[in-house]
């Protein structure tokens, strides 16, 4: 699936206007994944996930500078997260379920920081950036 050139405007648009907070709201959004989805938790036993733990915010702005890259990289995602898939994928076993969780609590968190801005459009573009990302990453699955 390619995202149009609308769907590219919104998302680097949006990205431009969160700028450094970005890993505030990716780390929001692990938290809600825990919250929510406990077993998305699976994968951290080893760590401190109270809300606001420097572990959560450490892994939190991972997923941000994942996604930047991403967004960055938006001709060749699969090219551009290769190396995060392989080790999602072959090292820490990730349920691929838990990607696609995450990115509803991140739309959530988004949707929440954003209101004026996260109109029906800005959802479905957001959502199609995320599937692609998902996509991407997946592909090591096999």
């Amino acid at each position: 699936m390619a995202l149009s050139a609308a769907d590219r405007a919104a998302v680097r648009a949006l990205w431009r206007k969160m700028g450094s907070n970005l890993g505030i709201y990716t780390t929001e959004a692990l938290e809600r994944s825990f919250a929510v989805f406990p077993s998305t938790k699976t994968y951290f036993q080893h760590l401190d996930l109270s809300p606001g733990s420097a572990q959560v915010k450490s892994h939190g702005k991972k997923v941000a500078d994942a996604l930047t890259e991403a967004v960055g990289s938006l001709d060749d995602l699969p090219g551009a997260l290769s190396a995060l898939g392989d080790l999602h994928a072959h090292r820490l076993r990730v349920d691929p379920t838990n990607f696609q969780l995450l990115g509803h609590c991140l739309l959530v968190t988004l949707a929440r920081h954003y209101p004026g801005d996260f109109g029906p459009a800005m959802h479905a573009s957001l959502d199609r950036f995320l599937r692609c990302v998902f996509a991407a990453l997946l592909a090591r699955y096999r």
